[in-house]
């Protein structure tokens, strides 16, 4: 069925020029020189709005863009119910994280760490286990649009990893979160309108147009099978309900432990703002996520008995329409946001790796050094890292990963799952100190590996869940048990009066 004629000069033409137009506004944002925690949280003059669509640009990566569509493509909208976990994570964070963040005014996620239990160990735990999350997570963002445009672009994929890399890294090297911010804004936008394009386009292409699609969800079980429940008693399998709840957690746990999202908390202390600023995410995620999957389910129904695309796997699908259906120069468009959605999610992550190192680490490993010296270190981790990320997401381009959106998930469960165990443990409970903390962050780590090594049958959605109640439990008990001489700092936990 595919009528278009791939990938075409004039493309190739916007695509470079979106690239050049995406350097051209770090560099403008970069021109301030900006030093010290200006270079890690702003200079005050970033409106929250553009660091609400920040926030969705950054969390919304090409792990969504792509496997989103591909997933309601190749199965059902089982994984939907994924974006509803953030009725979960909005208020959770409102209500008891903002609060803290804002009246402690911290530095970075882990800073809190430091605050509420007294320990530079658990400062230096937390940003360590972040740095190693975001390394991974880069790669495959880094990785997956590449390895979908190289063939319909007709580049060796390592070829465009190399220049999504350099391009995330030369501005965030140079404008610190002020350029970040203004440049994730920017491709927001552009990610935002070439989505709802697609899928009106395709909607004009189907015989019928929107009410087949609708039929196939309410008739042909493309939202969900008759194998597929809504809830399952055992809570340990894949249900629609256990992907809720589970992605409200993993979302929640990005939202408190992980340094790229609450590094634009730390852009302002206005409560009113970081409340909007989350509100407006929440609205902006959930709303590009349905259109997402209408999108799958509406090239399931134009793809349907097509046998050229019979070869092309559920990541790549959408891109193979983008390249072979859509008119020229739209294609060009639409795959720039493709682009779009990597580099803002990698020059979020770099600027973030950066910060945390040079911010919770480099303190503990020589702590008199000047704030030039610190943002020119933050700079000079921000390349090396972004150096090593390319190389990862050369050997992920070389493996074999089914579903991205699923591999992610299943990363970010693991790890932040962990992580933010011990924040929940810091900010619900008063009794609970740095030796107890540490006891449960090795005893959830040591369960969640096992579990996901050992006992596959428990679906990755409840990692989160899980390590949550172990920190909980083990961390009251073993704070009990080793006993500290020391003030807990009550601003720190969420039974502070104001």
């Amino acid at each position: 069925m595919s009528s278009g004629v791939g990938f075409t000069k004039i493309d190739l033409v916007i695509l470079i020029v979106y690239l050049a137009a995406v350097l051209l506004v770090g560099i403008v944002f970069s021109k301030k020189d900006m030093k010290g925690k200006e270079f890690f949280k702003g200079d005050g003059t970033i409106p929250w709005w553009v660091t609400s669509v920040s926030i969705f640009a950054t969390l919304l990566s090409p792990i969504s863009f792509l496997s989103l569509a591909g997933n309601s493509y190749a199965d059902t909208w089982l994984l939907w119910f994924a974006q509803l976990g953030l009725f979960i994570a909005v208020p959770l964070t409102i209500k008891f994280f903002l609060p803290i963040y804002s009246r402690l005014d911290i530095d970075t996620a882990y800073h809190y760490l430091e605050l509420r239990f007294g320990s530079k160990g658990l400062r230096i735990l937390g940003a360590v286990m972040f740095i190693i999350y975001q390394v991974g997570r880069m790669s495959i963002i880094m990785f997956l649009p590449c390895i979908a445009l190289a063939p319909l672009m007709k580049i060796n994929v390592n070829i465009l990893i190399v220049v999504m890399g350099v391009i995330a890294i030369v501005y965030s090297y140079t404008g610190g979160i002020k350029s970040v911010l203004w440049t994730d804004f920017t491709q927001g936008a552009i990610l935002i309108a070439g989505v709802v394009f697609a899928l009106i386009y395709l909607i004009t292409q189907i015989d019928g147009g929107f009410p087949v699609i609708l039929d196939q969800l309410t008739h042909n079980g493309k939202f969900l099978s008759p194998e597929q429940h809504f809830f399952d008693i055992n809570i340990f399998k894949t249900s629609a309900f256990i992907i809720l709840v589970g992605s409200g957690f993993n979302t929640f746990a990005s939202f408190v432990s992980s340094q790229d999202i609450v590094q634009r908390f730390t852009t302002t202390t206005d409560r009113k703002q970081l409340n909007k600023m989350m509100l407006t995410n929440g609205v902006l995620s959930l709303f590009i996520a349905t259109v997402f999957y209408l999108i799958g389910t509406g090239l399931s129904v134009f793809y349907a008995n097509d046998p050229s695309v019979a070869d092309v796997t559920r990541d790549k699908i959408f891109a193979h329409y983008i390249a072979y259906e859509l008119p020229v120069g739209i294609t060009g468009i639409v795959l720039a946001a493709i682009y779009a959605a990597a580099q803002s999610t990698l020059s979020t992550g770099l600027n973030s790796v950066a910060t945390s190192w040079s911010l919770d680490i480099q303190p503990f490993i020589k702590e008199d050094i000047s704030e030039a010296q610190q943002t020119k270190l933050a700079q000079y981790i921000s390349l090396g890292v972004g150096i090593l990320t390319i190389i990862v997401a050369m050997l992920l381009a070389n493996g074999n990963i089914k579903s991205a959106y699923e591999t992610f998930n299943a990363f970010m469960g693991l790890v932040l799952g962990v992580l933010v165990g011990i924040f929940v443990l810091g900010a619900f409970t008063k009794s609970a100190n740095a030796k107890g903390t540490f006891i449960a962050f090795i005893a959830a780590s040591i369960v969640i590996i096992f579990i996901k090594y050992k006992v596959p049958s428990i679906t990755s959605w409840s990692y989160a869940i899980i390590s949550i109640v172990l920190s909980l439990v083990v961390g009251l008990i073993a704070s009990k048990f080793f006993k500290q001489n020391s003030n807990i700092n009550e601003k720190a936990t969420i039974y502070y009066k104001e």
